[in-house]
């Protein structure tokens, strides 16, 4: 499964980058406002020190307007991804610009025909918000297992699903175990993805047990 960040900060894209498990990063107007700083300078910034690729959100809801600002967006850097919300507009959009050779993620994604309309387009990814599925009641997992069903179905549907709306670690590993390609998170479950109480507490025991022994490993 790709990682990818989701946000706009730099320092803390930053430092998840350093830990060389980054594939990509997820950006949205919510995100840009933010951190209080110039829309385009941010995802120039970001697209710098980042490989991958790098959502970045057109604004305008018709079609003429995407395709402009979508083209704008994909001119910053190569490895931005036009994100586009998932309305006939959006779908459209999503055709003309992956035709151009763009990459395009197309976002809000809440149902399995939504994600099969997407993919028909052209779409590089697919966001379902799992997320916001939980928060009305629904199983968001359950989404990305039909999506997951029904692009396996085709092999000629090659659009990766991107989990979205992701509120705790736990929503990490069950789309991995779904068979979602990529998983977008804050930085703040990047890190705690890592944690779990019996690590700290067996390391504890090694060094106390290492501490006893009154020795040291050379360093070279």
């Amino acid at each position: 499964m790709k990682f990818f960040i989701d946000s706009a900060d730099i320092a803390d894209l930053k430092a998840a980058v350093a830990t060389g498990l980054v594939d990509g990063v997820t950006t949205n107007p919510s995100l840009i406002a933010k951190s209080g700083r110039n829309f385009v300078d941010t995802v120039r910034e970001i697209c710098s020190f980042v490989e991958g690729p790098v959502s970045a959100e057109v604004t305008a809801t018709d079609l003429d307007g995407m395709l402009a600002e979508g083209r704008a967006l994909a001119a910053i850097a190569d490895n931005i991804a036009v994100k586009v919300p998932l309305t006939w507009p959006g779908l459209r959009a999503c055709k003309t610009l992956a035709d151009e050779g763009c990459m395009v993620n197309v976002t809000l994604c809440f149902s399995a025909n939504q994600a099969l309309l997407a993919a028909k387009a052209g779409a590089t990814f697919i966001s379902p918000f799992v997320g916001r599925l939980d928060d009305v009641g629904t199983d968001g997992m359950e989404l990305i297992r039909e999506i997951r069903a029904i692009y396996d179905n085709y092999e000629a549907l090659e659009t990766e699903i991107l989990a979205a709306s992701i509120r705790h670690p736990l929503h990490v590993k069950d789309a991995a175990m779904a068979g979602a390609d990529v998983a977008t998170m804050p930085p703040n479950i990047f890190r705690q993805l890592i944690d779990h109480p019996l690590t700290d507490k067996g390391l504890a025991a090694f060094l106390a047990d290492w501490q006893k022994t009154g020795q040291t490993i050379p360093r070279k």
